[in-house]
């Protein structure tokens, strides 16, 4: 058996067998490196190991992840919400409508699903049942809105994509995910709106209307940070990893002085916990760069691309195959491990049939963001569902339709490339 199918089987086994990603990654690229080089070669582990975490736009991750928890714990997610509640007034389905918009405000400040997931649930879904929805159909809805997130930028996902594939600018991936994330988002609207009508739930009256004046004057500080992120990266005034430092300033300033909901002994305990989310992404990247090395010494990930290109010679037919490969992907790996482990093989394919590499990479997005809400393991679903303590079967039959509304979303930056490529092409980004 030649060493290619080796390590591929021991990375298979390991994964089935329950081992965490991260360490199914590094052994076995390890059994690889033992059955197609020489033991002697495990000598380069650590030097592997170093050289995948060792790249200064990493800084980056840590950073928004920090973001993300300081800007839940500062009651931004509560004053969106009243903010949306003004905007959209009492209406069938108008809660519903709420969780959408501030799911994907809210991803504008943190680039992570399941972290705003967590803040959006915690705030709209005892109002949302008590308005009359479903508890399962409430969490599913919440988890499909803040898969945005990951198109949104800043997008943790879509600075990874910058890093393993070489010569995208992540400005350009940044601006291109902005609409087809806002698309996404306006496809969970039309069935979220639908449902509600059809169902009854939240009758017009039901919830009183915050004054927009005020609820607008409160919510300032949560719409002016991605205005802060997004403006400063445009305008060339920081790069999108001091865009990281200064989002972390911004909600610490927010969370002290303007909402002081938020304490030093908590930003001291927030601190610890973004150490935590971010050793487990850091070691995911840094076990996945045995598994990259070895791989690529042994032509892996090169004879794996070949196969792929040689199953068909039309590039739609292989496009299509390979985002429905991504999104069963997604339906069980987080989008950090799938970017380093299908990203070696599907850059050659890429390259093959000349697809622009912005718009490859917010398809990928596009599809990983579906996954994220998708069971069986679904990240942003198990978050909204042990803040509704309902069962995740429970959400299947809610799930499915949410997937066909962002499907078709998907559907359309596939048919009109233009719909991802015009804004970074209008900011003159290089695409």
């Amino acid at each position: 058996m030649s060493p290619d199918l080796w390590m591929l089987l021991a990375f298979a086994g390991l994964l089935i067998a329950g081992v965490p990603v991260a360490f199914s990654l590094g052994l076995s690229g390890a059994v690889g490196i033992v059955a197609g080089l020489s033991p002697a070669m495990l000598a380069t582990l650590g030097t592997n190991t170093y050289n995948s975490v060792a790249k200064y736009p990493l800084i980056a991750i840590p950073l928004f992840i920090l973001t993300g928890l300081i800007f839940e714990r500062a009651g931004v997610a509560a004053r969106l919400v009243r903010f949306a509640q003004a905007l959209i007034g009492p209406r069938h389905g108008g809660l519903a409508l709420v969780a959408v918009l501030v799911c994907m405000i809210m991803g504008g400040m943190s680039g992570s699903g399941p972290a705003d997931a967590a803040a959006v649930a915690m705030v709209m879904l005892p109002s949302m049942t008590k308005a009359g929805y479903p508890k399962p159909f409430s969490a599913t809805l919440i988890a499909a809105s803040a898969s945005t997130a990951i198109l949104i930028p800043p997008s943790v996902a879509l600075i990874l994509y910058s890093i393993v594939v070489p010569g995208v600018d992540l400005r350009a991936l940044f601006a291109a995910g902005l609409f087809p994330g806002m698309l996404a988002g306006a496809a969970l609207l039309v069935p979220a709106w639908w449902l509600s009508k059809r169902n009854g739930w939240e009758a017009p009256g039901e919830t009183e209307r915050p004054p927009i004046g005020e609820s607008f004057r409160q919510a300032i500080p949560a719409l002016f940070a991605p205005v802060l992120i997004l403006g400063g990266l445009r305008s060339g005034l920081f790069t999108p990893t001091e865009a990281a430092v200064v989002a972390v300033a911004y909600g610490v300033v927010v969370g002290l002085w303007l909402t002081r909901e938020l304490g030093w002994r908590d930003l001291w305990a927030l601190l610890g916990e973004a150490a935590v989310i971010s050793g487990v992404v850091m070691l995911i990247i840094a076990l996945a760069g045995i598994f990259a090395w070895a791989g690529t010494m042994l032509g892996t990930f090169r004879h794996l691309a070949e196969w792929v290109i040689g199953l068909s010679d039309n590039g739609t037919l292989l496009l299509v195959l390979i985002m429905l490969a991504v999104l069963l992907a997604g339906m069980l790996l987080d989008a950090i491990s799938i970017y380093l482990i299908m990203m070696p093989i599907l850059v050659p394919v890429m390259q093959h049939f000349g697809w622009n590499p912005v718009w490859f990479g917010i398809l990928l997005a596009m599809n990983i963001a579906i996954g994220q809400f998708t069971p069986p393991v679904a990240v942003n679903l198990m978050v909204t569902t042990e803040v509704a303590r309902v069962r995740l079967e429970q959400t299947v039959g809610w799930a499915l339709v949410f997937v066909a509304a962002m499907a078709s979303a998907l559907a359309l930056v596939v048919i009109f490339p233009q719909l991802a490529l015009w804004l970074p092409e209008l900011l003159g980004y290089n695409v």
